[in-house]
């Protein structure tokens, strides 16, 4: 069997082998959904949104009244000694003296120059800012979990096209073995085809190496067991069909870094409403019920008790605080100055890299349909080589620099789509529409 039957039979036994272990294939929709149910970051900002919802609430912002209870129990033993004014004396060791308090009281804010109601918008918009906060993560962790699957796919890409050029080198160590048998090469070329078949040996322990590495950082990016075993799809497929102005419209619209300085600014706008609050006054009503009893061995009163309603209502007015209202005033509207500067800021730094990614991207959609016709024809200047190799007529050296002409082209292939696919998800990322 010559060497071009044996690497055709040696690729049906490989693809033979994926179908009968189809179902150890991880996709990359399952890769994503592990990820968004065990990453540590993730489940972070998921409870951090959970705190952010759970402050949001009328009491949180001082809209309800506050109720408390309490008791008071004083007890005394005393010894007296004491001259009237009608000149009698009275004394009395080891007098005991005890009192008891007991109540409820009520006090709510009425008005304090609509505060609470900035406090309450406030504590919603912190509710937005954590969920823009917790989609970045989302977005930002599948991003990481596609990115090195794909990178998987790649490399296992790769080790196929070592396995080719490994069978390809001992064919060629048998063929110069044999020649050398019958006379008709000479020692040198034996050992040539030995050192180049050591070489792609070495080369396939390292690129073996790094994709059992990167399968463990896969494993740890989706927070699981890191020895689990898996395989990923053959091929990577690249959307081809991305418009730089559909994008930027979804940065200005759904990017979660925008959108969260977009929140910052409502909060740097709340937070003024709510320095502003104490230019006017602050009303409260007070009510209760006391009930309190006495008792006493000294004084013209031995026992008493009562017990009833109480009830009021106060009122306060800043009128001087050493002019820090007015200062507190020009230090928000320069928060909410610098929170709109951020913004723009923001939009300008992320139009800008989604234009450099998307030129990065056409690149790599152009290099991508370069590299794969340049495949097609290492492989078939290979199989002439191998041919005029086999009867002799090229040296070794021209075979062996065909050989490599034909590994690194399908290396190049496969990096090239791989870094088409990686400039796509970066876009969708930018975007906000990556899908997850």
């Amino acid at each position: 069997m010559d060497i071009k039957n044996r690497i055709s039979l040696l690729l049906l036994i490989i693809g033979g082998l994926a179908a009968c272990n189809a179902q150890e294939v991880l996709t990359v929709e399952e890769a994503v959904k592990i990820a968004l149910e065990n990453n540590y970051q993730i489940k972070t900002a998921k409870n951090e949104l959970r705190m952010d919802e759970m402050g949001v609430s009328p009491g949180q912002a001082g809209m309800l009244p506050q109720v408390t209870a309490s008791v008071l129990d004083n007890n005394s033993i005393q010894n007296l000694s004491q001259t009237r004014v009608d000149g009698s004396e009275v004394e009395r060791d080891n007098a005991k003296n005890s009192s008891l308090n007991y109540g409820v009281a009520l006090e709510w804010t009425i008005f304090d120059g609509l505060r609470m109601f900035a406090d309450h918008e406030q504590l919603k918009e912190t509710q937005k800012l954590g969920e823009a906060e917790l989609r970045q993560t989302v977005l930002g962790k599948v991003g990481e979990v596609m990115t090195t699957y794909y990178d998987l796919v790649q490399q296992q890409q790769q080790l196929s096209a070592l396995d080719s050029t490994l069978l390809i080198s001992e064919q060629r160590v048998e063929l110069a073995q044999n020649r050398f048998t019958i006379g008709k090469a000479s020692k040198l070329e034996v050992l040539n085809a030995q050192v180049d078949l050591n070489t792609d040996k070495t080369e396939m322990q390292r690129q073996q190496e790094l994709h059992k590495n990167t399968k463990i950082l896969l494993n740890e990016q989706l927070a699981r067991d890191l020895k689990i075993d898996f395989k990923v799809i053959p091929e990577i497929f690249v959307d081809q069909n991305l418009s730089l102005e559909k994008l930027e419209n979804q940065v200005v619209e759904e990017n979660p870094e925008l959108q969260a300085e977009k929140i910052n600014k409502r909060i740097s706008e709340l937070e003024l409403k709510q320095i502003k609050a104490s230019r006017y006054p602050s009303v409260y009503v007070t009510t209760g019920y006391n009930v309190g009893r006495s008792t006493s061995e000294l004084g013209f009163s031995t026992r008493s008790q009562s017990n009833g309603f109480n009830y009021g209502f106060g009122a306060s007015l800043n009128l001087f605080d050493g002019f820090n209202q007015n200062r507190n005033e020009k230090i928000g509207k320069i928060a909410l100055e610098n929170a709109t500067l951020a913004i723009a800021e923001q939009e300008q730094t992320l139009t800008s890299l989604v234009n450099t990614t998307y030129q990065t991207y056409l690149t790599n959609i152009s290099l991508m349909e370069l590299e794969e016709k340049n495949e097609l024809i290492a492989k078939e200047n290979l199989d002439i080589t191998v041919e005029k190799y086999r009867i002799g007529i090229i040296p070794t050296i021209e075979f062996r620099t065909a050989q490599l002409n034909y590994i690194n082209a399908r290396v190049r292939n496969s990096n090239a789509k791989y870094q088409a696919k990686v400039s796509e998800i970066v876009l969708k990322q930018l975007a906000g529409s990556l899908k997850i």
